[in-house]
């Protein structure tokens, strides 16, 4: 049977959850991953080497690995000196040692790939050293993910300072695809710099996918607060369309009272309302289903549920 073949737009700890269950199933999968991060090691190896954000690339690659935590791990170590090297991933170290041999991100994508045994496709959104811009609702304008992020603001749009070029391999991919995934994650800091070009919204036509949205969970401080799922459906049909969400993935779980004052007193964050009505006035579908893991001590996505939810859909 020819596998089905599935492109996961994102980057972040969300896109990571969502890949570490769906390596899982018999599928094809290509992940497409936003390189304009500026925080932390990321940051401040784009300044010093002049390169894409890697940070969110690494931990896909993590995440997609076979190989025992023992050996993931390594990669996700994080230095603790006093010298330049603090705070630095060693596999961001190692992922901008093999950039800087094969001067291609791709390639050095494929590379780590094979140290860490993956089988899964990973790509770079673009090879460019791009930086995100926010417009805010009052018009101000912040420049660098991190900043958007961190300013408490509400935004009108989600733009690149720099024209990107789309890394080829991205485009192919999208218009070979049964299933383009948009995955959970921060919404204009993740998952809408991999929308913002109108190459990638002329793929995702022309492979006449469908196009799911695992949404959120959780909203995020001073970002989407009060965001219900339609909010967050409609942010992503600014970008790539009227109508062009066909479906959305959301819980059905109920939130124990004790995790709701959590999150609403330490975080500030509320979980994500289904305002299914709206949703099914915009013409996009519903899957609900009870989807969360609270093993840790915190409410996440069962990566494992969710994506049996996806591979069945491809089914029906």
């Amino acid at each position: 049977m020819v596998r089905k073949k599935i492109v996961v737009l994102g980057g972040g700890t969300g896109t990571s959850t969502l890949l570490s269950g769906l390596k899982k199933m018999p599928v094809d999968i290509t992940a497409v991953i936003s390189v304009s991060d500026n925080g932390s090691s990321t940051g401040k190896l784009r300044k010093e080497f002049l390169i894409p954000a890697i940070g969110d690339i690494r931990k896909v690659l993590t995440s997609l690995s076979p190989l025992s935590d023992n050996v993931k791990g390594v990669m996700e170590e994080r230095l603790k000196t006093n010298s330049d090297l603090n705070g630095h991933a060693i596999g961001n170290l190692v992922l901008t040692a093999y950039l800087k041999k094969t001067k291609s991100l791709e390639q050095s994508i494929k590379l780590m790939s094979k140290l860490l045994g993956i089988r899964q496709t990973v790509l770079p959104f673009s090879e460019d050293l791009l930086t995100l811009v926010g417009e805010t609702i009052d018009g101000e304008f912040i420049e660098g993910e991190e900043q958007i992020d961190g300013a408490n603001k509400k935004y009108r749009r989600i733009f690149y300072k720099e024209a990107p070029t789309i890394t080829p391999s991205v485009i192919e991919k999208i218009k070979q695809a049964d299933l383009v995934l948009l995955s959970m994650g921060s919404l204009y800091t993740s998952l809408i710099p991999t929308l913002i070009c109108p190459e990638i919204v002329d793929a995702i036509k022309e492979s006449k996918s469908k196009v799911m949205y695992v949404c959120n969970l959780t909203t995020q401080v001073g970002v989407t607060d009060h965001f219900t799922v339609s909010d967050h459906v409609h942010v992503i049909e600014n970008y790539i369309g009227k109508d062009g969400v066909d479906c959305v993935i959301v819980n059905d779980e109920n939130i124990s009272d004790e995790f709701i004052k959590k999150y609403r007193e330490e975080e500030n964050k509320e979980f994500v309302k289904n305002d299914e009505e709206n949703l099914k006035n915009m013409h996009c579908e519903v899957i609900k289903s009870k989807l969360i893991t609270t093993e840790d001590g915190t409410v996440k996505h069962d990566a494992l549920k969710l994506s049996s939810i996806i591979f069945s859909y491809l089914f029906r």
